[in-house]
């Protein structure tokens, strides 16, 4: 996981991960290494995770 990645269980919103997401991907260049890769499924987890929090409190 990236040094600029929160410890697990720290709370963002989906849009602060989704940005985090695409500075990946510009970074990369469209291409991922592994490392990048490993990366980007932690921050997909994140993000997911932040969606359905805000789904619950919208409910």
């Amino acid at each position: 996981m990236s040094p600029e990645s929160p410890p697990p269980g720290s709370v963002r919103s989906a849009a602060e991960v989704n940005e985090q997401i695409r500075a990946l991907w510009l970074r990369a260049g469209g291409i991922l290494s592994a490392q990048e890769r490993a990366e980007y499924e932690l921050l997909v987890i994140e993000w997911a995770e932040a969606i359905r929090g805000q789904v619950i409190e919208a409910a």
